[in-house]
C-alpha cells in the first residue's frame, strides 16, 4: 500500500493522515482524563509491552484519540486494528468515553495528537467539529464532510462532480418552499421525476442516508410489487411487498435498476492506495441473509479493476475520509457508486486488521514523526518494486509470471459408453441443440433427470416384454439408472452425459460384439462420473498456492513488523494484475480456487471464491480438450501401441525402437520392469480378481459391510469400480483392451494412498506393475516419436500457446489498463509497474502436450546448449506427470538495458513433476534445483552459507530470518545432500520440529482428514509433499521464446489448413457438419455464429482491462475466424 503523499485531512486543507490504541500509555499520559475509564478487556495481553514501555526511557509518545460511539469503539474490527496499531513503539491509543463525549464539554475531553472520530447513531458531531477546532489534532476523517455524507443528493452530487460512474437519478424533495422540485407522475409501469423518466424497475430512496428504508419497484411483466430493503434483522434484510405505487411522503432519490447478476461489492479504503473489496449477496436478491456456521454474514473476496480502483483513491480523496467504504454495482461491463458510507471497517479479515494497522501507523508516523523528534523512517521493503538481483549483478524485475498447472489429486473417474438409438435420445439430442455442432454435453440436473426419466422408462418397457424393439442393452441401462441416482440429488460437477452423433452407427469396435453393426443413425452415449477433487487434492492446491507467493520478491520476509507477503503487498495495492483460468471440470475449477486462496490468504468456502475468481476458459478449447474427438494422429498413434503391447513375448530391440524411439530413461527402464506385455497384463488381470475376491469378502463380513472408506466411499462402491475394470480389462477372446491400464492404474494408486488401512494384499505388487505399464501408455498415447508427439501437441495446445504468447507481449506493450493512474499516485514508487500473473489449470493432455512443446518444438540445441541438454535429461527420466504439475514461465526487465535490445527482457522456464507417488523414493530423477537467475550470483558467494549448506548440517534447525538471503527462491528449497530422497527446509522461523521434512515455506494447514506425523502428512489419507520446481533454463531472450512461439504456431496452423482442406473435400458442408466434428481437432477454433457464448451467469471480476473492452463481467468469447487463416482469435479484456 504505498502509504504515501498524505492521506487524510489535517486543518490546513493539506491532506495527512493517522490512527492508534489504548493498551499504552506514555508515562506523559498518565494524569489523562479517560485513565480512569479505561476498558479492562483492551488492556489484557498489553501487560508485557507495557512494562517495556516503562523500563525504556520516556520518550514522547503519539496519542491517536478514537472518539465515537462507545458500540464502534468496542467493536471486535476497532479492537484488532488498535491492538496492532500499539506495535508501533511510540504510539498509544486513547479511547473517549461515551459518557465524557455525550455530557463533557469538549475542553474536558481528552488531549490527543491525532483524532480518529465518525459520526453514528447518536453522536454529537457538532461537539467533535469543535474539539477538533479548539485542539487541531490530525484528522484521519475529515469531519465536516460527514454532514454531507449524512445526506444521499450531497453523496450524489459529490460523486458526480468528480467524474464517478454512478447509475442515472432524480432528486424528489417534498418541502413546501420548494414546489418546483416536487414534480411526480406516476405510471402503472414508470414514474416520471421533475421530467425525468424511470420505467420499472427502479429504486426508490430516502434522502437521509441513516434511512436504510429503499425500495425497488417491478414491472407488472414479472409480477409487479415492490422490494422493501432495510437494515438487517436477524437473517432477512429484504421482504417482498404487493405494493407497486411509490411512497407520497417524505423526499427521495428515484434511480434506474442495475441489474448485477446478484452480488453487492463493498469497498473498503485506507487511504487513497489501498483498499479491499468484498462481495455479498444482494439485499434485493432474496432478503435472506447469508450467513457462515459462526453466524457472520458471508461475504466474497473481490478483484478491483483498475478502473475501480482509481474509482476508490477518488472517493476516498473527494470525501476526506481516510478510512471510507462505499458501494459498487457491478452491470453491463461498468461499475457504477451507489452509496458512500464513511468509516467502516472488514469485519473479519486478519489480512485486513494488519494492513490497516500498518497504513494508519504510518501515516499517523510520517506526518506527526518530525514534530515529536521522534526517529523514524519508512520501512522501505514496505515499498517492495518486485526487483531482484541476477546472474550479472544488474537489478532486474520481475513483471509476469504465467503458469500452467494440473488439477490436485481426485477420486478415480469412470466411465461407459453406449450406442442409443431410442427416438426419445434423439428428442432430448434435439433439444438441447446437439444437431448444430454433432455433440452434446449434459451436466445440468435438470438434464441429467431427463436422461434418468428416459433410462428408467426403458428398463420399465424391458421389464414388461423381454423381446421388445428397445436395443438398447438391458445392463448398460441399469448402469445408468444406478450412477444417475447415486447421491440422492444431482450435482454438475458429480456426473456429466456426452451424446455423439453417429451418422452410420457405430464401426464394430472389437471381436466381442456378436452380432454386426446396425444400420442407420445412432448416438453415442458416454456417461462419466468420479474425478472429484479429495480433500487432500483441495489441501495440495491451497498449500501450493501459499508457497508459489515465494516467487515473488519480498514472498519470504516479514514487511513492517507484521507477518506478510510480498505479493500480498503487491495484490491489494493494485499492482498485481492476476488472472485464472480453468477448464470446465469441476475438480480443475476447484484446484483453481484452493490455489487462489492459498495464494491470496483468504478465508473461507471454495464456492465463493470459485465464483468471483476462476474464469472458465472452455469457449476455445484453450484449457478444454474433448477426449472423444481423437486426431487422426491420435488414432493411429493408439492403433500402434495396442499392437506392440499384444504381443505375448519379450520386447524384442526392434521393439525398443518402435515404442520409444527418443530413447527415454524412463520408457526403457518400465520396458525392462515389463519383459512380456501380455504376461504383465495377465499378471495384473489376476491381481484385480484377487482384489475384487477380497473386497467382496470383507463386504459378507458383518463387522467390515458397513465401513467408511476415504472421501465416504463404501466398500460396495469400490467393489463396483474394480468389477467394472476386470470385465472391462479383457474382453471374451482373451485380448486386452490396453486403454483401460490408465483406469486400473488410476485406482490402484487411489486406493494405496487413502485406502491403504484396508490392507488389501498385493496392492503394492498391482501398483509396481499398472504403473510400469501406465508409464509407458500414457506418455506414447500423446505420440511415439517426435513429429507424432508435436502433431498431437498441437492439436491440443494451440490457442494456449496463442495464449502465453500474448501474455509475454502484453507485458512489456504499455498498457495503461493496469498502473495506477500517474496523476493520483503520487508517492507511490513505482505506480506505473505492475507484475502480470496468469494461472492457467488444466487436465494431464494439456500439460504432457505443452511440455512436448517445449521438448521437441526446437526451441534451443541440446548440442550447444548445456543448460537445454541437462534439462532435456532431465525430464525424460520423469515417468509421471502427477497431480499439481506444474510448468511456470517467468519474465523479468532490465530497465538498464536499451528497450529495444535483446537483453532487456529476459525469460526462464521452470518446471515441477508434481506430487510425490507412493514408492518414489528410489528412483527419483534429480534435476539440478530451482535456479532463478536471481539465485545464481548467491552460489559465487558460498563463504554466507547458502541456505543449502545450513540445511545439510542441521535438516532439524529452523532458520533465523537475518539469513534468509531477501531473493526470489524456491517455495521448496532442495538439500543436495540426501540424494534422491528430497528432503526440504522449512523456511518460516520459529517452526523447527520436523521442520526438513515439510515442504512449503508456510504453515501446513491440513484438511480434517489429515494428522501429520514427523514426516510429511499420514493418517486415513496422506497428503504426499509435491516435489520443488526444477529450472529448466533461465537465460532465454524474450525474442527467442516469442519466434519458437510463433514458429510453433504458425507450424500448427499450416497443418491445419491442410487438414481442413482434405476434409471439405470429404464432406458435402451441407450435411450438418457431422463429419467435422468427428475429425476435427479438439481445440476448435468456433465462429461465433456457430457458438452462440451466453454472458457468465456470475460476475467473473477479474478483468483489468480499461472499460472500452469487452466486458469486466466475464471471460471474453472468441471472435469469428477468418477461413483463409484458421488460427484462434481471442478478442481481449485478457
Amino acid at each position: 500500500m504505498s502509504e504515501t503523499g498524505g492521506e487524510g485531512w489535517g486543518q490546513s486543507g493539506n491532506p495527512t493522515s493517522v490512527f492508534a490504541y489504548e493498551g499504552h500509555q506514555g508515562p506523559e499520559e498518565g494524569g489523562m482524563k479517560n485513565e480512569g475509564e479505561m476498558q479492562k478487556g483492551e488492556e489484557e495481553g498489553q501487560g508485557k509491552e507495557e512494562d517495556e514501555d516503562y523500563d525504556s526511557p520516556p520518550e514522547r509518545q503519539i496519542v491517536v484519540g478514537i472518539c465515537s460511539m462507545m458500540k464502534k469503539s468496542k467493536s471486535k474490527p476497532m479492537t484488532q486494528i488498535m491492538e496492532r496499531l500499539c506495535k508501533f513503539e511510540y504510539i498509544t491509543v486513547v479511547i473517549f468515553p461515551e459518557e465524557v463525549i455525550l455530557n463533557e464539554p469538549v475542553d474536558k475531553w481528552p488531549l490527543c495528537d491525532c483524532l480518529v472520530s465518525f459520526h453514528s447513531k447518536g453522536f454529537p458531531l457538532d461537539k467533535a467539529v469543535e474539539y477538533a477546532n479548539l485542539r487541531n489534532p490530525l484528522l484521519i476523517n475529515d469531519l465536516n464532510m460527514q454532514y454531507y455524507i449524512q445526506d444521499r443528493r450531497e453523496v450524489y452530487r459529490i460523486l458526480q462532480e468528480e467524474g464517478i460512474d454512478l447509475p442515472r437519478y432524480a432528486v424528489l424533495t417534498r418541502d413546501p418552499d420548494r414546489p418546483e422540485e416536487c414534480n411526480l407522475v406516476e405510471g402503472e409501469d414508470h414514474v416520471e421525476v421533475n421530467g425525468e423518466v424511470f420505467p420499472k424497475p427502479f429504486v426508490e430512496k430516502p434522502v437521509c442516508a441513516e434511512d436504510h428504508n429503499v425500495y425497488i419497484y417491478y414491472p407488472t411483466s414479472a409480477g409487479g410489487g415492490s422490494q422493501r430493503l432495510f437494515r438487517k434483522i436477524g437473517s432477512r434484510s429484504s421482504v417482498y411487498s404487493p405494493e407497486s405505487c411509490v411512497r407520497k411522503t417524505g423526499s427521495y432519490i428515484y434511480e434506474e435498476f442495475m441489474p448485477t447478476d446478484g452480488t453487492d461489492v463493498k469497498v473498503y479504503t485506507v487511504g487513497p492506495d489501498y483498499a479491499h473489496a468484498e462481495a455479498r449477496k444482494s439485499p434485493a436478491l432474496d432478503g435472506k441473509v447469508e450467513r457462515d456456521s459462526e453466524g457472520k454474514e458471508i461475504r466474497y473476496p473481490v478483484m478491483l479493476t483498475a478502473m475501480e480502483k482509481l474509482v476508490a483513491r477518488k472517493v476516498c480523496l473527494a470525501f476526506k475520509q481516510t478510512v471510507c467504504g462505499f458501494d459498487l454495482l457491478r452491470a453491463n461491463g461498468h461499475s457504477f457508486v451507489c452509496d458512500v458510507n464513511g468509516f467502516s471497517f472488514v469485519k473479519n479479515s486478519m489480512k485486513y486488521y494488519d494492513d490497516c494497522a500498518k497504513v494508519l501507523g504510518n501515516m499517523v508516523m510520517r506526518e506527526l514523526a518530525p514534530q515529536f523528534h521522534i526517529p523514524w523512517s519508512i520501512p522501505m521493503e514496505a515499498e517492495d518494486i518486485p526487483i531482484v538481483p541476477t546472474t550479472s549483478g544488474t537489478m532486474m524485475e520481475l513483471r509476469c509470471v504465467i503458469a500452467i498447472i494440473r488439477h490436485g489429486d481426485r477420486t478415480p473417474k469412470q466411465k461407459m459408453k453406449m450406442e442409443v438409438r431410442h427416438p426419445l435420445f434423439f428428442e432430448l439430442f434435439e433439444k438441447y441443440g446437439g444437431y448444430k455442432s454433432g455433440k452434446l454435453k449434459l451436466k445440468k440436473p435438470k438434464q441429467l433427470q431427463e436422461v434418468l426419466d428416459i433410462a428408467r422408462l426403458l428398463l420399465a418397457e424391458l421389464g414388461q416384454h423381454t423381446d421388445c424393439e428397445i436395443e438398447e442393452k438391458k445392463g448398460k441401462l441399469e448402469q445408468l439408472k444406478t450412477v444417475l441416482e447415486m447421491y440422492g440429488h444431482f450435482s454438475g460437477i458429480n456426473r456429466k452425459v456426452q451424446l455423439t452423433y453417429l451418422p452410420n452407427g457405430q464401426p464394430k469396435a472389437s471381436s466381442e460384439e456378436e452380432e454386426g453393426p446396425k444400420e442407420g443413425p445412432s448416438l453415442l452415449l458416454v456417461l462419466k462420473w468420479g474425478g472429484e477433487l479429495t480433500p487432500a487434492g483441495r489441501v495440495q492446491a491451497e498449500e501450493l498456492g501459499r508457497a508459489f507467493r515465494c516467487m515473488y520478491p519480498g514472498g519470504q520476509g516479514d514487511y513492517a513488523g507484521f507477518p506478510g507477503c510480498g505479493l500480498l503487498r503487491l495484490h491489494s495495492t493494485y499492482r498485481h494484475d492476476l488472472k485464472i483460468y480453468a477448464s470446465d471440470e469441476g475438480r480443475v475449477q476447484m484446484t483453481a480456487a484452493a490455489f487462489a486462496k492459498g495464494l491470496l490468504a483468504l478465508e473461507g468456502e471454495l464456492t465463493p471464491i470459485l465464483v468471483q475468481m476462476v474464469k472458465s476458459a472452455n469457449m476455445n478449447g484453450m484449457l478444454d480438450s474433448d477426449s472423444e474427438s481423437l486426431t487422426d494422429c491420435q488414432q493411429r498413434v493408439k492403433a500402434r501401441l495396442h499392437e506392440i503391447m499384444q504381443k505375448d513375448q519379450d520386447f524384442t530391440e526392434a521393439d525398443y525402437q518402435k515404442l520409444a524411439p527418443t530413447g527415454s530413461p524412463s520408457l526403457v527402464n518400465s520396458m525392462k520392469i515389463i519383459g512380456n506385455p501380455v504376461r504383465t497384463c495377465d499378471q495384473v488381470y489376476a491381481l484385480i480378481q484377487r482384489l475384487t475376491s477380497q473386497i467382496r469378502k470383507r463386504l459378507e463380513d458383518p463387522k467390515s459391510a458397513d465401513l467408511q472408506l476415504y472421501h465416504s466411499e463404501t466398500l460396495e462402491l469400490m467393489l463396483q469400480r474394480w468389477s467394472k475394470l476386470e470385465r472391462d480389462f479383457r474382453n471374451k477372446s482373451g485380448r486386452y483392451d490396453i486403454s483401460k491400464i490408465p483406469d486400473i492404474y488410476d485406482c490402484v494408486k487411489y486406493d494405496t494412498q487413502h485406502n491403504a488401512t484396508l490392507g488389501l494384499e498385493d496392492t503394492l505388487e498391482l501398483f509396481r506393475l499398472s504403473r510400469a505399464l501406465a508409464d509407458i501408455v500414457i506418455p506414447q498415447e500423446y505420440g511415439i516419436n517426435k513429429p507424432e508427439k508435436m502433431d498431437i501437441a498441437q492439436a491440443y495446445c494451440l490457442p494456449l500457446m496463442k495464449k502465453i504468447q500474448l501474455d509475454l507481449q502484453r507485458t512489456h506493450e504499455d498498457e495503461a489498463v493496469n498502473k495506477l493512474h500517474p496523476l493520483y499516485s503520487r508517492g507511490v514508487m513505482s505506480p506505473g509497474r505492475h507484475v502480470r500473473t496468469r494461472l492457467y489449470f488444466t487436465s494431464e493432455s494439456h500439460v504432457h502436450s505443452l511440455l512436448s512443446i517445449f521438448r521437441y518444438g526446437g526451441l534451443l540445441d541440446e548440442v550447444k546448449d548445456q543448460q537445454w541438454k541437462q534439462a532435456m535429461d532431465y525430464l525424460s527420466a520423469v515417468s509421471e506427470l502427477n497431480y499439481m504439475t506444474q510448468i511456470v514461465i517467468m519474465l523479468y526487465e532490465d530497465n538498464n538495458k536499451d528497450p529495444g535490445s535483446e537483453e532487456r527482457f529476459h525469460v526462464e522456464l521452470h518446471f515441477s513433476p508434481g506430487v510425490k507417488s507412493c514408492e518414489d523414493e528410489e528412483n527419483v530423477p534429480l534435476g539440478f534445483g530451482f535456479r532463478p537467475a536471481s539465485a545464481e550470483n548467491q552460489e559465487k558467494q558460498t563463504n554466507q552459507g547458502s541456505l543449502e549448506d545450513l540445511s545439510q548440517d542441521e535438516p532439524d534447525r529452523a532458520l533465523p530470518l537475518s539469513e534468509l538471503i531477501s531473493i526470489r527462491r524456491s517455495p521448496m528449497i532442495r538439500n543436495r545432500k540426501t540424494g534422491s530422497m528430497e528432503v526440504l527446509s522449512e523456511t518460516s522461523p520459529g517452526s523447527s520440529k520436523g521442520a526438513s521434512y515439510r515442504l512449503f515455506p508456510s504453515c501446513s494447514r491440513q484438511s480434517p482428514e489429515i494428522k501429520p506425523t514427523g514426516l510429511g502428512f499420514e493418517g486415513c489419507s496422506m497428503v504426499p509433499s509435491i516435489y520443488p520446481l526444477e529450472t529448466l533454463h533461465n537465460s532465454l531472450s524474450l525474442k527467442q521464446v516469442d519466434e519458437f512461439l510463433n514458429a510453433v504456431c504458425e507450424d500448427s496452423s499450416d497443418a491445419h489448413a491442410k487438414t481442413m482442406k482434405a476434409l471439405s473435400v470429404l464432406f458435402d458442408t451441407s450435411s450438418q457438419g457431422y463429419g467435422q466434428a468427428h475429425t476435427y481437432p479438439p481445440p476448435k477454433a468456433l465462429s461465433s455464429s456457430e457458438t452462440p457464448v451466453r454472458p457468465p451467469t456470475h460476475p467473473l471480476c477479474l478483468s483489468s482491462g480499461p472499460p472500452s473492452t469487452v466486458s469486466s463481467a466475464g471471460p471474453s468469447s472468441p471472435t469469428s475466424v477468418n477461413p483463409s487463416n484458421p488460427a484462434i482469435h481471442f478478442s481481449f479484456s485478457e
